[in-house]
């Protein structure tokens, strides 16, 4: 059972989070308020809040609650210090909602793909990677450790097409080495060891 606290200044926002919450077999739902003054005494696991970051405190006595916040702000490191597990837009759908306080009472941090693209070192690529079966194929050899000439018997096919496929591959990741692709197919979860 998550013990959920909401706290939001505009009524209307305070009643939907309660309706939302309320509908939610594995939420107990300590209170709803217009400010986050009831933290301390009612201790919940995970607090649902409509409000500026700027109106998070530090945790008191190494209490601390995970946030799950509606704002427009973005992410910053004195939001992780204080217990924000979830940042989502104010137009968060009710699933995206419950599913970030579920992920905040189990201790993982969400995070929007579109925030999460910057801080992912092989971000450069704007469109999703697309390698044919067969340049899947050669790549998972390469991971293996496999020259052109055992991919070329392995596969049934010339050294020189090979060739063409590691080449479109390097491409295609934006690789300059085959250490490089293998690795990039593996953060993109392309191939697996």
């Amino acid at each position: 059972m998550i013990r959920l606290l909401i706290a939001a200044p505009a009524a209307v926002v305070r009643a939907g989070l309660e309706a939302l919450a309320a509908s939610h077999p594995h939420v107990q739902l300590l209170g709803v308020f217009d400010d986050l003054s009831s933290i301390d005494a009612l201790r919940p696991d995970v607090v649902l809040a409509a409000l500026p970051l700027s109106d998070l405190s530090p945790p008191a006595d190494g209490y601390a609650p995970a946030y799950v916040v509606l704002t427009d702000a973005a992410w910053t490191a004195d939001a992780v210090r204080l217990g924000v597990r979830a940042i989502l837009p104010r137009d968060a759908s009710a699933a995206e909602i419950m599913a970030a306080v579920e992920s905040a009472a189990a201790g993982l941090a969400v995070i929007r793909p579109d925030e999460l693209a910057p801080l992912l070192p092989v971000a450069a690529a704007a469109e999703p990677t697309h390698l044919t079966p067969r340049e899947l194929e050669v790549l998972r050899m390469m991971a293996e450790g496999a020259a052109n000439k055992a991919i070329a018997f392995a596969l049934d096919i010339s050294e020189h097409t090979v060739k063409f496929h590691v080449a479109s591959i390097l491409s295609k990741l934006n690789a300059g080495t085959r250490t490089e692709a293998v690795s990039i197919g593996l953060r993109k979860g392309l191939i697996l060891l």
